[in-house]
């Protein structure tokens, strides 16, 4: 019987394998902030369609983008925290459709083990922050849009707390502590590397995280204050050497299209009915964002 034990385990590994290769796969490149609620929509869509295999891959917005433009890689859908990502980066040469679906807010999650944790608050953030003993971080704004969105709440808050030099003293410390995407900070905030990060407000309820709530000037999450957020903005790395991309101050929106080219495309778009469905709308909002129901009569000339 025991001789037996490794041929059994061997074809049960070739049979799991064929099944999984039967399978037709529907690739997403999507914002990490999307990475729980995406996980979430994978096990149910999967459930009810033991057919499809949908497989998720986890970057920050912009270089989701760049690894279909510049890197050649083929996907079906791609879920941006940022729909202007879309339009600037893929638009009309890779897609056609940008799907506004959810807004967002901009927050700063620390634990109670933070430095001065008992003493921060929406009025003086900045101010701790900027404390030496205190380690705080941020994403890399020309790889997601939460490290630019991170600028531009350092920049309105120089305007709505009318104190001058906090983006100057901010963008110069901790650089260190940069990383690719926000929820890469979410490891270092957990044991404690970090005191703070600049994230959404989903991602810090997400993982029970204390936050600042802070006010709508300066979290970019009022479409009512776009003439405001518009007064800030940012310059990412463009599509070549030495282009950039100026990303203006405005309300938080994430976008969600369909590429050209995918190689799943009738599946692709199953998914994307089943995401903008009333399945798909409660998981976005029971992870801590507003959902924009966007028409699903979108994709009908698909």
């Amino acid at each position: 019987m025991k001789r037996l034990i490794p041929y059994l385990l061997l074809i049960f590994l070739i049979s799991s394998c064929t099944l999984n290769n039967s399978k037709k796969k529907v690739i997403i490149f999507h914002a990490g902030s999307l990475s729980v609620p995406l996980k979430e929509m994978e096990r149910s869509y999967e459930k009810l369609n033991p057919g499809i295999d949908i497989q998720l891959e986890g970057a920050g917005s912009v270089a989701c983008a760049r690894k279909i433009t510049d890197l050649g890689r083929e996907c079906d859908i791609m879920a941006s925290a940022d729909f202007r990502v879309i339009d600037e980066m893929l638009i009309p040469e890779y897609t056609e459709i940008n799907i506004r679906f959810a807004s967002n807010s901009m927050a700063i999650a620390y634990t109670e083990n933070s430095a001065r944790s008992d003493e921060i608050n929406a009025d003086n953030w900045f101010h701790i922050l900027m404390d030496k003993d205190v380690i705080y971080s941020r994403s890399d704004p020309d790889s997601d849009p939460c490290g630019y969105r991170s600028v531009m709440t350092m920049k309105l808050s120089e305007k709505h707390y009318r104190q001058e030099g906090i983006t100057e003293v901010l963008m110069a410390k901790d650089r260190n502590m940069i990383r690719p995407k926000e929820v890469d900070l979410v490891a270092l905030l957990e044991t404690g590397v970090l005191d703070y990060f600049f994230i959404y407000k989903s991602v810090a309820l997400q993982h029970d995280f204390l936050f600042v709530d802070l006010p709508a000037e300066v979290d970019l999450s009022d479409p009512s204050l776009n003439k405001l957020y518009s007064t800030v903005s940012v310059d990412i790395v463009g599509r070549s050497p030495g282009e950039y991309i100026t990303m203006t101050g405005g309300e938080m929106v994430y976008g969600l299209t369909l590429l050209n080219e995918a190689p799943e495309r009738e599946e692709a778009i199953k998914f994307l009915r089943f995401f903008l469905g009333e399945e798909g709308r409660a998981i976005i909002e029971a992870n801590g964002q507003d959902f924009m129901a966007p028409p699903l009569g979108v994709l009908d000339n698909l």
